[in-house]
């Protein structure tokens, strides 16, 4: 319990607007929350949320001691009042949730505080009790990324363990990541492989595919088939045999061929009135090569998200392609 002492500077305050400058790091729904099942008392006794404070008030705050921090990104985990994760599979291990496009999955992206993909993950865990950091150095952490503006399964350690092993993996290449993109125009051949040199002008946060070797390239390879084609676009499942930075957009655009809604790498139409690129990371499989220790179960296994919302959008199961 920790009490604050209400001087005359904050005299007159209602009590939730003083709590969220006391307290910046409690949501303001779990403060209300408090506040009724008086976790939150004034002087001993129980206190609205629109009730104005005096001078020598003394709150008391029966809450974890973490919601006392100074704000920072390592807890931004703590503003997230009701954690909003579409979880495809989790074990004691790991956790898959599959990330909705626009939604950034570290807060070094721009994204405010309490707001990316990993501050809901760990406020999840920390409301299920299965993480507690004032009891342990490990923080859970992703093993994966995909770009802001990408939707698809992105994978999460709970242990140590399994943080390293899978990291290990990733770099190892035992994960088949597989994405599902909607492209103008036609692929020919259908079916096949794109391989160009990549280089990342970090100032203006895209990449150039060339097709021989420039200073500072580096190899991109993705195998690609076409699923379904209709109305001059197509439906192509891709495979990232390489990992870099905004790969599939820019290797489909060097084709001739950008991917739908994608601004950056092509043009929009008018009729385009998507917010993000059709891109999303809808299936993954584990296909260990190498010793995978706890997380031997897993090999074999497959996973995929429930629905990609823009394939319904561009091929209707009911039409006819």
């Amino acid at each position: 319990m920790k009490e604050l002492h209400i001087g005359r500077d904050d005299a007159g305050l209602r009590v939730d607007r003083y709590l969220a400058k006391a307290v910046p790091l409690l949501p303001a729904s779990l403060a209300q929350k408090y506040l009724r099942i008086k976790r939150i008392k004034r002087n001993g006794a129980r206190v609205r949320q629109d009730e104005r404070l005096q001078d020598g008030d003394v709150l008391q705050l029966y809450i974890s001691d973490e919601f006392f921090d100074t704000p920072r990104a390592e807890n931004a985990y703590l503003t997230v009042a009701v954690p909003k994760l579409n979880i495809v599979y989790e074990d004691e291990n790991i956790l898959l949730t599959d990330k909705p496009p626009g939604q950034a999955v570290h807060p070094h992206e721009g994204a405010e505080y309490g707001k990316t993909l990993i501050d809901h993950i760990q406020a999840y865990l920390y409301a299920k009790g299965e993480w507690r950091p004032r009891s342990s150095t490990f923080v859970p952490a992703l093993c994966n990324r995909i770009d802001r503006n990408t939707g698809g399964i992105v994978i999460a350690a709970k242990q140590p363990e399994a943080l390293r092993i899978l990291n290990q993996k990733v770099r190892d290449r035992e994960l088949d990541k597989r994405y599902l993109a909607v492209i103008q125009g036609i692929m020919s051949p259908p079916q096949g492989r794109l391989t160009g040199q990549i280089f990342k002008d970090a100032a203006k946060n895209r990449v150039y595919v060339t097709d021989k070797p420039q200073p500072g390239s580096k190899t991109a390879v993705t195998f690609y088939r076409t699923l379904r084609t209709g109305g001059g676009l197509s439906l192509v499942e891709c495979q990232l045999i390489t990992g870099r930075t905004h790969q599939i957009r820019a290797q489909f655009a060097h084709a001739g061929h950008p991917l739908v809604g994608d601004g950056k790498y092509g043009k929009l139409s008018k009729q385009d009135n998507r917010r993000y690129q059709a891109l999303y990371a809808y299936r993954l499989s584990f296909r260990f090569t190498t010793d995978a220790g706890c997380l031997a179960y897993l090999n074999g296994k497959n996973f995929q998200v429930a629905q990609v919302p823009f394939v319904e959008t561009y091929f209707p199961s009911g039409e006819r392609r």
